[in-house]
């Protein structure tokens, strides 16, 4: 267990803190792995986190720029608590006047894991008391809560008896992109889209496919890594900037500075569905996001599309609660024949929380990952579309191996 130093400092200290990095289950090594890119130093994968040291110029990019985290946190105090007493006591032990006024506004959001507490909403009307009377105590003044756009977002994490509280530093979550203006039924979240966009080693350098794309999300996030283009880009706030300590002369430069690094799109990004309605959402969506001329969209079935590789097809096709059993086996039969046939020489990444349909996909995955797209417990399969079969593929090479070694030569 991560123990948190009880020193006092003022929101984020100017030396290196630590802070904590949300996602979903399954993209723990994926946001590691951006933090590290963006000078995060000792981290450690935590479950659904990862723990991180840097500066108030790490947390700041970390918003900006990391595809696969939810939310940044500040650990502010950690202490234990089984009764409402106690909790109320360990809240007061912080000095909350070195990080907010009572002229500040602020939120309590609470998570319960495994907790003799029952309710979240009552924890986190008990933490806000215990704020407010700190301040009544000491200034005969208490702050007032905003759940809309409060200046100070705090959020209590309690695991059994273990209370965690931190600091949001990101507001909205940060799979609330701003680029998303519509949505059709059962939206990715755009965390998810990036995770796996992540997870399947695309970056930019072969061609993009999504022939099921719903509202987009998966060729929205393609194209943001595509051009390098931060995953905040189109937000206009985080949390950190309502704070008293914000400094907008260094946000301006790392914004700057991500200018600077936007690259051109060297690869098409292709999508497709069946559907008109989905097919116009996606175009709003790629619209507002600025990628109309990169993205190609195209009412199609699947069956009806075909590309020469190398290139990564990503996809969320329908899952078996949309469809009925034999709708479902058809679908992925059908989309297995078209991979072997029209897609020869691309890595094929397919999500499903139906493990019985990706069975009839008539392909052998080479690897499996579990992931969850809401409370659906999913498989990312990957899936090598050979120019002909892997066994043609490897009945080649065995052929080569009983050569003469001259006959190599000449």
């Amino acid at each position: 267990m991560i123990t948190f130093a009880k020193k006092s400092f003022h929101l984020i200290p100017p030396n290196t803190h630590l802070f904590v990095a949300k996602t979903l289950a399954g993209l723990e090594e994926a946001l590691e792995q951006e933090l590290k890119e963006l000078g995060a130093t000792n981290t450690q994968i935590l479950t659904r986190a990862v723990s991180f040291e840097g500066t108030r110029e790490t947390i700041y990019r970390a918003n900006y720029h990391c595809r696969t985290a939810i939310k940044i946190l500040v650990p502010l105090i950690q202490f234990k608590a089984s009764s409402n007493e106690e909790l109320y006591e360990g809240v007061r032990s912080f000095q909350w006047d070195q990080m907010m006024s009572f002229r500040d506004t602020f939120m309590v959001e609470t998570v319960l894991v495994h907790s003799a507490f029952q309710h979240s909403h009552f924890i986190s009307l008990k933490t806000k008391d215990a704020v407010a009377d700190w301040f009544t105590d000491k200034y005969k003044r208490r702050p007032n809560v905003d759940r809309e756009n409060p200046d100070i977002r705090l959020s209590l994490y309690i695991h059994q008896d273990e209370c965690t509280l931190y600091l949001d530093s990101s507001g909205d979550p940060l799979f609330k992109r701003g680029y998303r203006l519509a949505q059709g039924p059962a939206p990715m979240s755009e965390v998810l889209a990036a995770g796996l966009i992540k997870l399947s080693g695309w970056n930019g350098e072969v061609n993009f496919v999504d022939p099921f794309c719903g509202s987009g999300t998966l060729l929205t996030e393609a194209a943001l890594i595509a051009h390098n283009l931060p995953a905040g880009l189109f937000r206009k706030s985080f949390g950190f900037m309502h704070w008293r300590d914000f400094d907008r002369t260094l946000w301006n430069d790392i914004k700057a500075d991500a200018r600077k690094r936007k690259r051109n799109q060297e690869c098409e990004i292709f999508g497709s569905d069946i559907s008109e309605e989905a097919i116009t959402i996606a175009s709003k969506n790629i619209h507002r996001a600025g990628f109309s001329n990169e993205i190609t969209l195209k009412k199609a079935r699947f069956e009806d599309t075909s590309f020469d590789g190398p290139g990564v097809l990503v996809t969320n096709p329908p899952y078996g609660e949309r469809l009925q059993t034999n709708d479902i086996v058809a679908l992925y039969k059908s989309i297995g024949d078209t991979l072997k046939h029209n897609y020869k020489g691309f890595d094929a990444w397919i999500i499903t929380s139906d493990f019985f349909a990706l069975k009839n996909l008539g392909l052998h995955p080479t690897k499996k990952i579990t992931l969850y797209n809401g409370p659906l417990e999913c498989r990312f399969a990957h899936f090598e579309i050979y120019e002909g079969s892997r066994k043609q593929k490897k009945d080649i090479f065995n052929t080569l191996e009983t050569f003469p070694d001259t006959l190599i030569e000449e």
